[in-house]
Protein backbone atom coordinates (compact mmCIF):
# COMPACT_ATOMS: atom_id res chain seq x y z
CA UNK A 1 0.00 0.00 0.00
CA UNK A 2 3.24 2.63 0.60
CA UNK A 3 4.89 1.90 -2.48
CA UNK A 4 1.43 2.69 -4.23
CA UNK A 5 1.18 5.95 -2.59
CA UNK A 6 4.42 6.55 -3.88
CA UNK A 7 4.16 6.00 -7.24
CA UNK A 8 0.88 8.27 -7.05
CA UNK A 9 3.38 10.78 -5.07
CA UNK A 10 5.97 10.96 -7.68
CA UNK A 11 2.89 10.67 -10.88
CA UNK A 12 1.48 13.95 -9.10
CA UNK A 13 5.41 15.41 -8.77
CA UNK A 14 6.18 15.05 -12.62
CA UNK A 15 2.96 15.87 -13.73
CA UNK A 16 3.22 19.70 -12.16
CA UNK A 17 6.54 19.88 -12.92
CA UNK A 18 5.67 19.50 -16.55
CA UNK A 19 2.69 21.65 -16.08
CA UNK A 20 4.95 24.57 -14.33
CA UNK A 21 7.90 23.91 -16.69
CA UNK A 22 5.29 24.34 -20.21
CA UNK A 23 4.08 27.28 -18.16
CA UNK A 24 7.51 28.96 -17.76
CA UNK A 25 8.54 27.90 -21.94
CA UNK A 26 5.41 30.02 -22.71
CA UNK A 27 5.45 33.22 -20.44
CA UNK A 28 8.93 34.43 -21.73
CA UNK A 29 10.47 34.94 -25.06
CA UNK A 30 13.44 33.35 -26.30
CA UNK A 31 16.50 34.20 -27.66
CA UNK A 32 17.40 31.55 -30.30
CA UNK A 33 19.86 28.97 -28.28
CA UNK A 34 19.15 31.52 -25.27
CA UNK A 35 18.28 32.14 -22.14
CA UNK A 36 14.59 33.85 -21.51
CA UNK A 37 14.47 37.46 -22.08
CA UNK A 38 12.09 38.72 -19.50
CA UNK A 39 9.70 41.56 -21.39
CA UNK A 40 11.09 44.57 -18.53
CA UNK A 41 14.57 44.05 -20.97
CA UNK A 42 13.16 45.48 -23.67
CA UNK A 43 11.36 48.18 -21.89
CA UNK A 44 13.65 48.86 -19.15
CA UNK A 45 15.38 52.34 -18.61
CA UNK A 46 18.49 53.58 -20.03
CA UNK A 47 21.78 51.57 -18.44
CA UNK A 48 24.84 53.70 -19.56
CA UNK A 49 25.74 57.51 -17.22
CA UNK A 50 26.08 60.67 -19.12
CA UNK A 51 29.26 60.61 -21.50
CA UNK A 52 30.71 64.30 -20.60
CA UNK A 53 33.52 63.95 -23.29
CA UNK A 54 31.96 65.84 -26.47
CA UNK A 55 34.76 64.98 -28.44
CA UNK A 56 34.11 61.44 -28.15
CA UNK A 57 30.55 61.89 -27.69
CA UNK A 58 30.33 63.19 -31.17
CA UNK A 59 32.95 60.19 -32.82
CA UNK A 60 30.45 57.77 -31.26
CA UNK A 61 27.20 59.66 -32.89
CA UNK A 62 28.48 59.57 -36.02
CA UNK A 63 29.95 55.77 -36.40
CA UNK A 64 26.29 54.51 -34.36
CA UNK A 65 24.28 56.94 -37.21
CA UNK A 66 26.71 55.07 -39.86
CA UNK A 67 26.05 51.85 -38.43
CA UNK A 68 22.24 52.33 -37.82
CA UNK A 69 21.50 54.31 -41.64
CA UNK A 70 23.49 51.19 -43.21
CA UNK A 71 21.74 48.85 -40.88
CA UNK A 72 18.07 50.07 -42.55
CA UNK A 73 19.07 50.04 -45.70
CA UNK A 74 20.31 46.02 -46.17
CA UNK A 75 16.89 45.30 -44.28
CA UNK A 76 15.09 43.59 -46.66
CA UNK A 77 12.31 45.05 -48.74
CA UNK A 78 9.93 42.29 -48.02
CA UNK A 79 10.69 40.97 -44.20
CA UNK A 80 9.44 38.39 -42.53
CA UNK A 81 7.49 38.59 -39.35
CA UNK A 82 10.47 37.10 -37.54
CA UNK A 83 12.81 40.00 -39.63
CA UNK A 84 10.52 42.69 -38.60
CA UNK A 85 10.43 41.35 -34.50
CA UNK A 86 14.18 40.84 -34.42
CA UNK A 87 14.80 45.02 -36.43
CA UNK A 88 12.22 46.20 -33.18
CA UNK A 89 14.11 44.85 -30.92
CA UNK A 90 17.57 45.65 -32.34
CA UNK A 91 16.15 49.32 -32.44
CA UNK A 92 14.55 49.02 -28.65
CA UNK A 93 17.97 47.78 -27.05
CA UNK A 94 19.91 50.02 -28.71
CA UNK A 95 18.01 52.88 -27.21
CA UNK A 96 18.84 51.41 -24.06
CA UNK A 97 21.78 50.41 -23.88
CA UNK A 98 24.08 53.12 -26.24
CA UNK A 99 26.92 54.22 -24.34
CA UNK A 100 25.92 58.10 -23.88
CA UNK A 101 23.16 57.77 -21.08
CA UNK A 102 21.63 61.31 -22.17
CA UNK A 103 21.32 60.59 -26.19
CA UNK A 104 19.88 57.38 -24.80
CA UNK A 105 17.00 59.25 -22.97
CA UNK A 106 16.34 61.28 -26.27
CA UNK A 107 16.25 58.21 -28.42
CA UNK A 108 13.66 56.86 -26.09
CA UNK A 109 11.44 59.97 -25.98
CA UNK A 110 12.06 59.70 -29.72
CA UNK A 111 11.15 56.44 -30.13
CA UNK A 112 8.31 56.79 -27.45
CA UNK A 113 6.73 59.12 -29.76
CA UNK A 114 7.10 58.04 -33.12
CA UNK A 115 7.72 53.92 -33.22
CA UNK A 116 10.05 52.06 -35.62
CA UNK A 117 9.00 51.29 -39.20
CA UNK A 118 9.93 47.74 -39.91
CA UNK A 119 8.16 47.13 -42.63
CA UNK A 120 10.49 46.92 -44.78
CA UNK A 121 13.34 48.55 -46.36
CA UNK A 122 12.44 52.27 -47.62
CA UNK A 123 10.28 52.43 -44.64
CA UNK A 124 12.50 51.57 -42.12
CA UNK A 125 15.31 53.83 -43.50
CA UNK A 126 12.75 56.63 -44.30
CA UNK A 127 12.18 55.99 -40.42
CA UNK A 128 15.45 56.30 -39.38
CA UNK A 129 16.07 59.07 -41.47
CA UNK A 130 13.55 60.67 -39.78
CA UNK A 131 14.08 59.82 -36.78
CA UNK A 132 17.83 61.54 -37.07
CA UNK A 133 16.51 64.44 -38.14
CA UNK A 134 14.57 64.69 -34.97
CA UNK A 135 17.58 64.62 -33.23
CA UNK A 136 19.66 67.05 -35.63
CA UNK A 137 16.92 69.61 -34.67
CA UNK A 138 17.55 69.27 -31.21
CA UNK A 139 20.89 69.59 -31.41
CA UNK A 140 20.87 72.31 -34.18
CA UNK A 141 22.76 70.79 -36.90
CA UNK A 142 21.23 71.15 -40.04
CA UNK A 143 18.77 68.84 -41.78
CA UNK A 144 19.67 65.68 -43.82
CA UNK A 145 17.87 65.13 -47.04
CA UNK A 146 16.41 61.68 -47.12
CA UNK A 147 15.47 61.86 -50.49
CA UNK A 148 19.18 61.33 -50.96
CA UNK A 149 19.63 58.28 -48.92
CA UNK A 150 22.44 55.78 -50.68
CA UNK A 151 24.43 53.98 -47.85
CA UNK A 152 27.16 52.83 -49.53
CA UNK A 153 28.17 49.57 -46.70
CA UNK A 154 30.71 47.74 -48.82
CA UNK A 155 28.91 45.20 -49.51
CA UNK A 156 30.71 44.73 -53.19
CA UNK A 157 29.45 43.06 -56.01
CA UNK A 158 26.13 41.73 -54.42
CA UNK A 159 24.82 45.78 -53.92
CA UNK A 160 26.28 47.20 -57.09
CA UNK A 161 24.19 44.14 -59.15
CA UNK A 162 21.04 45.21 -57.08
CA UNK A 163 21.53 48.46 -57.72
CA UNK A 164 21.84 47.98 -61.93
CA UNK A 165 18.94 45.32 -61.80
CA UNK A 166 16.93 47.63 -60.00
CA UNK A 167 17.72 50.70 -62.41
CA UNK A 168 16.98 48.21 -65.24
CA UNK A 169 13.97 47.21 -64.09
CA UNK A 170 13.00 51.20 -63.51
CA UNK A 171 14.01 51.55 -67.22
CA UNK A 172 12.21 49.24 -68.44
CA UNK A 173 9.28 51.00 -66.75
CA UNK A 174 10.07 54.07 -68.80
CA UNK A 175 11.28 56.00 -65.69
CA UNK A 176 14.37 57.60 -65.79
CA UNK A 177 17.12 57.39 -62.79
CA UNK A 178 18.04 61.39 -63.88
CA UNK A 179 14.84 62.73 -63.89
CA UNK A 180 13.17 60.44 -61.18
CA UNK A 181 16.33 60.07 -58.60
CA UNK A 182 17.63 57.29 -56.66
CA UNK A 183 17.01 56.97 -53.60
CA UNK A 184 17.53 53.77 -50.67
CA UNK A 185 15.64 55.11 -48.56
CA UNK A 186 12.38 56.65 -49.40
Amino acid sequence: MARRQHVTAVFALAVMALITLSYMLRSAPRLPNGPEVPPHVLSGGVIAPKLENATAKAELGRASWKLFHTMMARFPEKPTDDEKLALKTYITLFARLYPCGDCARHFQQLLAKYPPQVGGRNAASGWACFVHNEVNKRLKKPEFDCTKLDYDCGCGEDEKREKEEKAEDLKERGISLETEGYSRGG
